[in-house]
């Protein structure tokens, strides 16, 4: 990397802390610090969603998929789309209507405070690892591209992150993810032109891959795990507590449909977009071993980009991939806040919640850190996040969507629902490779970790409709959402105004930026050139709005 490019990244990272911290009036209270005061407009939610779920994974461990295997990488990701419009049809309409501020808060009010307490700290166990494997990718990309060190980075990196959530809130998440996404699109639709470029074109990158290479299932990746995967995803994006945000935060139900949908629509064409520099890259360089091939995306970029928009590339990936960090840091602070030290000590005052609120919010993104600091003695970010997903993610969030659903579900079926599928993908992973000598394979261990809740879920449900059981909080929900629908509809205030002055300034000074950078290099200046004129022009339409809506 070149001078030019640790000052682009310095002047992404100065703009994307500008933008965050611009929001520390809007966290002056518990609504909207965590909640947005329910007005973030839809638009800004799904791209929100898109940014906090895939860029945990994308580059470094779809990335890994996608030089190792090929196109099985794209067809993982065909899972997340189905999932994204499954959402949007079914599950986001229906947690806007519980007009709840956290999942939490919904667990109480459908199934009582043991239920919530039980997994509330289920929650929190967990967001330990996901918010570690979240920031890890994020600092292998520098130490891939920079030779920073790999643990200087996690340290670096978090603390920015904790900086801007802990002052901004939620506002402060969703608008820099909307910035990133804006970003890492222009720095993506680059490097996929010159990447061919690099490798003699289409065709010559045909000649060099592998066999097998566009097979839609590779290796461990067989119909078995897509299927079994799918239905992960349905279940983790629907239930899981920092993506529920996304649905409770807008105005209407119908705009909690669009931001699934939203979600859905995208990843219908970016993962081919994403995919493509690291499976060129197998065409150039087929000798990464082990651990290397999760760097094979920014090993492309290195090769193609020139001076400075490699740091471009660097800064939205770094950004893009910490989103998913930002929204987890701020769900788990709520939940702490919101669910546990508030019911401990209810008299609290709304100044002293908001100073919980950000120590807390410092102190799980301290956890994070740590986390992140080990998982290269866990085996890797594959195995980490893959494993992970397979032991928790159905057990944990499926069963608090079904009660969206059904009146025959109760604290006594969804506990067991939860514990005794936890412990049993547990056992199958840790206690019988060693006590038994018996193993899954990836697709075998991801399909038992949806199945063991489905079929306990399952025969409750009969069970139930059997004794005519029904749990009367059920009824309970379903009056509160009735007063919900009656309440009027919620206005938008000056952050929401806020929000769309920042975006407006920070498109149009990043299409500045990229315009510069493109003037000062030859390779790629018309591409180049042409991208940072559409946003700029995107930026000064955003502010335009602003002011608009200001003067009204």
């Amino acid at each position: 990397m070149q001078l030019l490019d640790y000052i682009t990244i310095g002047l992404f990272t100065l703009g994307i802390l500008i933008a965050g911290l611009s929001f520390s009036k809007s966290g002056k209270n518990m609504k909207s610090f965590f909640a947005a005061d329910g007005q973030v407009p839809w638009a800004i939610n799904g791209l929100s969603l898109f940014m906090g779920f895939f860029s945990a994974g994308t580059f470094v461990v779809w990335g890994s998929i996608a030089y190792s295997y090929g196109w099985v990488a794209i067809t993982i990701q065909t899972a997340m789309c189905l999932a994204g419009f499954g959402v949007g049809f079914f599950i986001a309409p229906k947690w806007r209507a519980t007009g709840v501020m956290t999942a939490a808060e919904y667990i109480s009010r459908r199934l009582g405070i043991s239920v919530q307490k039980m997994y509330t700290y289920l929650f929190l166990l967990i967001s330990m690892f996901t918010t570690g494997s979240f920031l890890y990718p994020v600092a292998k990309i520098v130490e891939v591209s920079t030779g920073f060190p790999l643990q200087s980075s996690i340290l670096l990196l978090g603390g920015i992150s904790i900086l801007y959530v802990t002052v901004g809130g939620l506002w402060a998440v969703v608008v820099t993810d909307v910035l990133q996404f804006v970003i890492l699109t222009v720095a993506v639709l680059i490097v996929v032109p010159l990447s061919f470029d690099e490798v003699g074109g289409f065709s010559a990158f045909l000649e060099k891959v592998p066999d097998g290479f566009f097979s839609v299932f590779n290796g461990e990746y067989t119909v078995l795990f897509i299927i079994a995967f799918t239905f992960y995803n349905l279940f983790f994006l629907g239930g899981n507590w920092s993506y529920i945000q996304r649905y409770t935060t807008v105005k209407t139900r119908k705009d909690a449909k669009k931001v699934g949908w939203l979600f859905g629509s995208l990843y219908v064409i970016c993962p081919v977009l994403w995919m493509i520099p690291p499976m060129v890259y197998r065409a150039l360089n087929p000798e990464l071993t082990g651990l290397a091939d999760e760097g094979a995306y920014l090993l492309m970029c290195k090769e193609v980009l020139p001076t400075g928009l490699l740091g471009l590339m660097l800064g939205g990936m770094i950004f893009a991939t910490a989103s998913s960090l930002n929204g987890t840091l701020n769900i788990s602070a709520g939940v702490f806040t919101n669910d546990i030290y508030k019911r401990i000590f209810p008299h609290t005052s709304e100044v002293q919640l908001m100073k919980i609120a950000r120590f807390s919010t410092i102190g799980f993104g301290i956890f994070a850190i740590i986390i992140a600091l080990l998982i290269p003695l866990m085996g890797g970010i594959v195995n980490v996040v893959i494993s992970v997903a397979a032991l928790t993610g159905v057990p944990l969030y499926l069963p608090i969507i079904w009660t969206l659903f059904s009146k025959r579900q109760t604290a006594f079926s969804v506990k067991p629902a939860t514990l005794v599928s936890l412990g049993l993908n547990a056992f199958f992973k840790f206690v019988t490779p060693y006590a038994f000598d018996f193993s899954f394979t990836r697709a075998e261990e991801m399909a038992t970790g949806v199945l063991f809740p489905v079929i306990i879920l399952l025969l409750w449900e009969v069970y139930a409709s059997w004794k005519n059981i029904e749990d009367p909080k059920h009824q309970q929900c379903k009056v509160i959402e009735k007063q919900q629908e009656m309440q009027a509809p919620i206005k938008a205030t000056s952050d929401n105004t806020q929000s769309l002055k920042v975006l407006g300034y920070g498109i149009a000074a990043s299409g500045a930026l990229i315009m510069a950078l493109g003037l000062l290099n030859e390779n790629g200046r018309l591409l180049v050139c042409t991208l940072a004129a559409i946003l700029i022009g995107i930026g000064g339409f955003c502010i335009y709005k602003a002011k608009h809506a200001k003067k009204k």
